[in-house]
């Protein structure tokens, strides 16, 4: 194996390897949906939708009811991707688009949290919630500004699935602030393990180049 090929590896996160676990489960309803002639933007942003009416749900201190809609629409991330893969359609503008949707969805959810918490002027779980977007937004960055340099970020203990398995069952169970001091941590606990992975990367190909 070459030093750049040691340098892009990385272990899967979970969302990866449960991808795989659930591919039969998807795949039939993708190709269903495809001969429907849906299209997989169509799924992006009905799962876009979907998480605005969580968001607001949310927003509105309807807390359980936004979780168990969000738990719902939440799948519609691996259909939309399965569909385009099946179809023989995955294209890099697709994939940008289904990126930055995946960074709304997350937004709206946490911006949901944070207007029904200052309404409830709880200014500790308000500042949980800023930290914790923060630290899911550093953590997205950071693979991407990496990626485009050549290296690998895609590792840590919350990646956006992990995310949704900490937030989700928080919310239907009407225990929000829990998950928020969980995903406060963790999130740029993640981020702070993204730079270091980084980090050993670019030694490695310095030392891989000074060698050469």
């Amino acid at each position: 194996m070459t030093s750049e090929a040691k340098i892009k590896k990385a272990p899967k996160v979970l969302s990866d390897r449960l991808r795989v676990v659930f591919k039969g489960l998807f795949e039939p309803i993708g190709a269903f949906l495809n001969r429907l002639g849906v299209k997989p933007n169509h799924i992006t942003f009905l799962g876009l939708l979907g998480h605005i009416l969580g968001a607001y749900l949310l927003a509105t201190g309807h807390i359980t009811w936004g979780g168990i809609l969000i738990l719902i629409i939440a799948p519609l991330d691996v259909l939309d991707g399965t569909m385009a893969r099946l179809r023989g359609e995955p294209t890099k503008f697709g994939a940008f688009v289904d990126s930055v949707t995946d960074r709304y969805d997350e937004a709206f959810i946490f911006g949901g949290l944070l207007y029904y918490f200052l309404n409830q002027h709880n200014w500790l779980a308000s500042l949980l919630v800023y930290i914790s977007i923060s630290g899911s937004l550093l953590i997205s960055y950071i693979r991407s500004r990496a990626e485009s340099l050549g290296f690998s970020a895609k590792i840590g203990i919350l990646s956006r699935f992990e995310r949704y398995v900490v937030l989700v069952p928080s919310l239907i169970f009407n225990y929000p602030v829990i998950a928020l001091w969980i995903l406060a941590i963790l999130t740029n606990f993640t981020a702070i393990q993204r730079i270091f992975h980084v980090r050993q990367q670019a030694y490695a190909l310095r030392e891989s180049q000074d060698g050469s």
